[in-house]
């Protein structure tokens, strides 16, 4: 992810402030995180050599209650990506009506060069450096790119350790049997589904037999590919970040992530052929799901999307001025911090039945997400639409999460 997406995401707060009529005194209070925390975690390798991994922890802003985010694995792991999608997080539970302010942490890393050993070490120390600033009430990790339920399993560990006791609350996407939720690995996927389906609905496009191309295959690929296809939808084309698989006639998705489990890639699966990312996004489709890195669909790419729907399973897939292209050429775009926002809200269900050690059933976990996605992505619609020269849902999305925020920090006090 390119280091202008934080400065980007400013400007889009700005837009979004003077849209509403608002004070600039609000942007002042939303541009740049209340924190960002930079540490060096020295770590024992199985060689027995000490090496030392970057990592970082973002809190954008807690009017709403305790922050909230993702910790990533990731080599472009950098200070601005973290600072940029610790505000998305905000404006994610600001738009989902969860009582979370936004967070994101990341470490410096290659998972793959790195043993489950290594990992666990790794995790360990990342809970070592920052258990001051985190807590149940005060800042609550969850998975993202590269982790997932084990290693929030060690993390939980380690700050029970640092505690003296059990503390599940700490952190969201934990294992089922210590405190996790059920649907919390779907959850993000299944919430792009959701946002997907409903615009579908809007544009009055059938999803039976719905062309839909996917861009990275991990956990938020994958279910969002599974379910549109469970729906009648035809996968035609599907990359990750090794190359792609292709065929017009309809891939199923279950038996590709079984093929990319075995393999290490979703290439060479049968009767496709390689595709790649940027091909992909110019097919003759109807839905095109990026659920990979930022900055993937960049303007040159853009001129020639031609899919009636883009449902951003990533964080910042489009850029800025591929923004301004779609939007001319009236492509209904589901901004990510709509269509990504299944995560945080299973996170928070997650959370809730930590505190009340009560645990519901997935029929019940699955309602209540749909229906907060239905209603957010409905009211955002509606929204854009309203106005004389129609806004994105984007937009849209920015300028109602920027206003409960204002409205919230006005009774609070924080903003006059």
């Amino acid at each position: 992810m390119e280091s202008n997406v934080y400065q980007a995401t400013q400007k889009r707060i700005k837009h979004a402030v003077e849209q509403l009529g608002l004070s600039l005194n609000v942007y002042e209070s939303l541009k740049s995180p209340d924190r960002l925390i930079e540490s060096s975690l020295p770590v024992k390798m199985d060689d027995g050599s000490i090496r030392s991994f970057t990592a970082f922890r973002a809190q954008h802003s807690n009017v709403l209650g305790p922050y909230k985010g993702g910790i990533r694995y990731h080599t472009d792991v950098n200070a601005n990506e973290i600072k940029a999608m610790s505000i998305w997080m905000t404006l994610k539970c600001a738009i989902a009506r969860v009582p979370y302010g936004g967070g994101k942490g990341g470490v410096i890393c290659n998972p793959e060069n790195l043993s489950s050993k290594e990992l666990e070490r790794i995790s360990r120390q990342y809970i070592r450096a920052m258990s001051p600033v985190l807590g149940p009430e005060k800042d609550i990790p969850a998975p993202d790119v590269n982790t997932n339920a084990q290693v929030m399993a060690w993390m939980t560990d380690e700050y029970c350790r640092i505690r003296g006791f059990n503390d599940l609350g700490i952190v969201t996407g934990k294992p089922l049997d210590m405190g996790g939720c059920v649907g919390r690995e779907t959850a993000t996927g299944r919430g792009v589904f959701y946002a997907v389906q409903q615009a579908a609905k809007m544009i009055n496009l059938p999803l039976k037999d719905a062309v839909v191309a996917v861009q990275g295959y991990g956990n938020v690929g994958y279910y969002a590919a599974l379910f549109l296809w469970e729906k009648g939808c035809k996968i035609v084309a599907v990359t990750d970040s090794t190359g792609g698989a292709y065929d017009e006639k309809g891939l199923n998705p279950k038996e590709l992530y079984e093929h990319k489990k075995q393999t290490g890639s979703v290439k060479r699966y049968k009767n496709s052929s390689n595709i790649n990312s940027a091909e992909l996004f110019t097919l003759n489709c109807d839905i095109i799901v990026p659920a990979a890195l930022g900055n993937q669909i960049t303007a040159d790419i853009a001129k020639n999307i031609k899919a009636k729907i883009i449902g951003e399973g990533a964080n910042g897939p489009i850029t800025p001025e591929a923004d301004e292209i779609l939007k001319e050429k009236n492509i209904l775009v589901v901004p990510d911090v709509l269509a990504s926002s299944g995560g945080v809200i299973v996170s928070y269900f997650e959370w809730v039945q930590n505190n009340y050690s009560f645990y519901w059933p997935s029929e019940e976990i699955e309602k209540q997400l749909e229906q907060k996605i239905v209603e957010a992505f409905t009211y955002l619609y509606n929204y854009s639409a309203s106005w004389e020269n129609k806004i994105t849902i984007r937009e849209a999305a920015f300028m109602y999460a920027i206003k409960r925020l204002a409205d919230i920090m006005k009774i609070r006090g924080w903003i006059v």
